[in-house]
């Protein structure tokens, strides 16, 4: 199994773990299998059509999978993929010149 290190905002769908194990061929099979392990993962890493969001990026071993095969992306037991959801915002205060 493969490992998926899971963030901070993700982890409350998985009871706290910051990293989880998840069985799969590529990038796309092993989350699919997270999200049927963490039904409430499920909500956040797809859209309604099942798609992957388009803020969620994943990382194979520190590499961005769209520098490789993107979801079809081959991963192996020793792998360690890293979800991170892109979020919007900032501090709110006003840089000043």
């Amino acid at each position: 199994m493969a490992t998926i290190r899971i963030p901070t905002l993700l982890r409350a769908h998985t009871n706290g773990q910051s990293e989880i194990a998840a069985r799969g061929d590529t990038v796309l099979h092993l989350l699919r299998d997270a999200a049927t392990q963490y039904r409430g993962l499920n909500t956040q890493l797809f859209d309604e059509h099942g798609r992957v969001r388009g803020f969620v990026n994943l990382f194979v071993n520190d590499e961005d999978i769209r520098m490789h095969d993107g979801l079809e992306t081959r991963i192996r037991e020793t792998d360690v993929i890293e979800v991170l959801p892109a979020i919007a915002g900032g501090s709110g205060a006003r840089a000043t010149r």
